[in-house]
Order: structure tokens, then C-alpha cells, then sequence
């Protein structure tokens, strides 16, 4: 049998074609087929990339200022209630992310009918999403993205991207306790709008008094709360543009502008925060 040779420079460009190819195949131009865990309380489902896209109410949506691209956006996505069979409007549920994210939305925010769609966007394997601006990763493969987030005001942490799981939960103030003020602070205080506003755009990355599921970022109350270390002007800075006051490529928090968070809701929050610095509670019952 007659052997066949291959030339020294053809089989270094074959190697090299090689090389690239399985480059290309490991890197995150290429998205591998993905699974969504839902769990509402009656055994979990998941979900795969390719289950989710050949849904017969999976279609092409279009959302205006996209939260986390900054742009208009076109994706595959399925009516998000859809996949959360049974819910009612005094449901909490949390959508958990891969880096540790937790956004908590109530289900009355996904059942309303005020013009607000949420839908689970699905990252195609073949058409991957372009990384997300700021160095700050990828958002696929499951994005929860809203059409008219206006309508029954959406707030900008109620877009979770590189989402894992989605699960029923008892409420914040059943879960964590120790987020509540005093309870003999009145219903239509400023505390207790602040509370709001915190659970709505805080919680889904930082604790208080060591409550919370989110990891992402620092405790808000110990050991310091920072109304306790920055002069509320220079705080409301911080919360309006983070990099205006520490300067750091790798920050993950973003700004909240006056459409994400409004003056008055900023107000109720500080208010909020002052509050609880008089109540710490370390982790345990400890104070």
C-alpha cells in the first residue's frame, strides 16, 4: 500500500486551521445549548435553549432601550407568564443569575395588564449576543427584558440577565425580617417608601443587616451604613453616577438617572437608610 506524504508548510497551516477552529469553538462567540431551572413551589421544570425556541408562542420582539445594551434590541423570546403556569398576583418570585444577582418581582408586576410585557428573551446558539457594554460579560442565555416598561413601572433591576433560576418565594419582609423598620414607624412615612424603593433597587445585589440572597455587592447597614460615612450629597452622587465618586473600570454597580430612580423615590430611600442605621442586627440576633 502506498503511503501519502504531506508537505512540512501544508501541514503546519493544517495545524494551525486546527488550532483556530478549536478556539473559536471554546470561546464565547459560540453559545453552547443552555437550561433554565423554574421552580414554583410544585417539583422544578427546566427549560432548554432549544425546548424554549421551538415554543409555538416563542416569536421575535423588539424592546426600546434595552436596559443592559443601551440600545433597541431584537430577540427570540416566549410571554414570560407563560412559563410560570399557576401564579397569582400576591406571589414574590426570584429570578437568581449566574454571578449571583437575585432580582425579586412580584408576580402582580408580570400578571399586570397596564401595557408592561415581560418576556424571556432566549440567546440563540447560532446568533450569539454581542457582550455587554462596559466589559461587564454577556448577558445570555436567558434575559428577562419587558416591552412598555413604563406602563406599570419597571424599574431597572427588574431585568435579570444571565439568568439561571426562577423560584417562588414567601416574601422579602417573611424572609428577612431584619430589613423592616421600626414597627411603630407609620405606614405613609418616608421609611416606609423607602423600603420599597430599597427592595425594588437595592436588594438585588446587596444585604442589610446580613438579610438578603443577592452577593453582589456590600452590606448596606454593617458594620457601617454609608449615610453614616458620606454627607448625603456626596451619596446621592454615588447613587446617581458611582464613578463620579470612585473611579474603578472593573465597578459593576450602575447609575440610577432620574427615570430608573426619581428624586423623590431617591429621598424616601435615604430616609430609609438613616433609619436603619439605628437598627443594626448582625446575623444571628447579635447587635
Amino acid at each position: 500500500m502506498r503511503g501519502t506524504s504531506i508537505d512540512a508548510p501544508r501541514m503546519t497551516r493544517i495545524t494551525a486551521l486546527l488550532a483556530i477552529a478549536l478556539m473559536l469553538l471554546g470561546s464565547s462567540r459560540f453559545v453552547r445549548a443552555a437550561e433554565l431551572r423554574i421552580d414554583l413551589g410544585h417539583g422544578a421544570t427546566r427549560w432548554s435553549t432549544t425546548t424554549l425556541l421551538a415554543r409555538p408562542d416563542a416569536r421575535t420582539v423588539t424592546v426600546l432601550g434595552d436596559v443592559a445594551f443601551k440600545r433597541t434590541r431584537h430577540y427570540r423570546a416566549v410571554p414570560l407568564a407563560a412559563l410560570l403556569p399557576g401564579i397569582v398576583a400576591g406571589d414574590h418570585l426570584q429570578f437568581v443569575a449566574k454571578d449571583g444577582f437575585v432580582a425579586e418581582i412580584p408576580a402582580a408586576l408580570i400578571l399586570s395588564r397596564r401595557g408592561s410585557v415581560a418576556w424571556l428573551a432566549i440567546e440563540e446558539p447560532a446568533r450569539p449576543w454581542p457582550a455587554l457594554p462596559g466589559g461587564h460579560g454577556r448577558a445570555g442565555p436567558f434575559y428577562v427584558v419587558w416591552t412598555q416598561p413604563r406602563a406599570a413601572g419597571v424599574g431597572p433591576e427588574q431585568w435579570p440577565y444571565q439568568l439561571a433560576t426562577i423560584r417562588r418565594a414567601d416574601s422579602m419582609a417573611a424572609r428577612f425580617p431584619a430589613i423592616l423598620p421600626d414597627p411603630r414607624t407609620p405606614a405613609d412615612s418616608a421609611v416606609r417608601r423607602g423600603l420599597a424603593v430599597f427592595q425594588r433597587t437595592c436588594f438585588a445585589c446587596h444585604t442589610l443587616n446580613g438579610a438578603g440572597d443577592a452577593r453582589l455587592g456590600p452590606d448596606l447597614n454593617i458594620p457601617h451604613n454609608p449615610t453614616e460615612y458620606l454627607r448625603a450629597d456626596l451619596l446621592r452622587g454615588y447613587i446617581r453616577d458611582p464613578q463620579s465618586l470612585r473611579r474603578w473600570p472593573q465597578a459593576k454597580m450602575p447609575g440610577f438617572d432620574t427615570r430608573a430612580l426619581s428624586d423623590a423615590d431617591l429621598d424616601d430611600l435615604l430616609s430609609y437608610l438613616r433609619h436603619m442605621a439605628g437598627r443594626k442586627t448582625l446575623p444571628g440576633g447579635g447587635h
